[in-house]
């Protein structure tokens, strides 16, 4: 690790003689955010190449957390798309105690009033409805109000006949909202029988992690299920398993490759790939 913020440095101060500013660089100077750390292999990338390269590690392609906004740019043609939505607040139905302030902190984290965002817009020319669960609010996990506008998006596209696409990530349902959190299941599930009744499509895109009663509803009930690669994909996770049923667990239990062979996983897709290979398949199902 020394050696490799020296060589930064390094970098930076060749950069300064380069610019005509002869001081040498100390520690300090480095501002905070011009690099991230792959968890993986621990390379140091700089934070705007990490950005162009979709959040994928150029070095180990360890998939980091991407902005829902910014798959989208990614996704839909020339970036652009319309957002639905986006108004709708979550209230506080139990009184939960420190639920208002944990609500606040995802607010200023990501912008948005909770973890889902609903966008239509063309995808290789075909109109789709598109979902995106984003985990830097309260790890997406699924309220009553993330429950209503996955709802709503999944009876839009029955009602104009497009295709569906949802990328989950999730921690389940919402501990603070109770029963009122687990009734989103039963709802989306509903929602979603409609639409594949009416012969139309729906891709689901997990991503990681996706566990509790997201996967236990709509996310494994694609006609596709694509995954990202090394994405944990689950009802229960695996240290709760092995502690409850007395068991040792296969090595890579519930990541997308070994769901992948199990069948529970059709494609595998790295991010890199993401528009391209959704493109084919919206072509081959219009």
């Amino acid at each position: 690790m020394d050696k490799i913020l020296k060589k930064r440095r390094k970098q930076l101060n060749e950069f300064k003689v380069y610019l005509g500013k002869n001081t040498e660089t100390k520690p300090g100077d480095v501002p905070d955010g011009l690099y991230t750390k792959c968890p993986n292999c621990s390379e140091l990338i700089m934070s705007d190449h990490l950005k162009n390269e979709l959040y994928v590690c150029p070095n180990c392609g360890h998939h980091f957390y991407i902005p829902s906004h910014e798959r989208l740019t990614a996704l839909f043609d020339e970036g652009k798309y319309h957002e639905y939505y986006k108004t709708m607040k979550t209230k506080d139905p139990l009184n939960f105690p420190g639920y208002d302030k944990k609500l606040e902190k995802g607010k200023h984290a990501t912008g948005m009033n909770d973890g889902v965002l609903v966008a239509t817009g063309c995808i290789g020319g075909v109109k789709c409805v598109v979902c995106v669960m984003d985990n830097h609010f309260m790890m997406a996990s699924m309220g009553t109000v993330a429950g209503e506008k996955l709802t709503r998006a999944i009876e839009m596209a029955t009602k104009r006949k497009r295709p569906l696409i949802i990328f989950t990530s999730s921690g389940g349902a919402r501990m603070q909202e109770g029963i009122f959190s687990l009734f989103q299941m039963e709802k989306t599930v509903a929602a979603l029988h409609r639409h594949l009744e009416a012969g139309l499509l729906y891709i689901s895109y997990l991503t990681h992690p996706t566990t509790g009663g997201v996967t236990a509803s709509f996310a494994m009930l694609g006609d596709i299920n694509i995954a990202e690669p090394d994405a944990l994909i689950g009802f229960a996770g695996p240290r709760v398993i092995e502690s409850t049923m007395k068991v040792k667990l296969p090595e890579g239990f519930q990541r997308s490759e070994f769901l992948e062979d199990h069948g529970f996983v059709d494609l595998i897709v790295e991010r890199h790939q993401m528009r391209k290979i959704l493109v084919d398949l919206l072509h081959l199902h219009e």
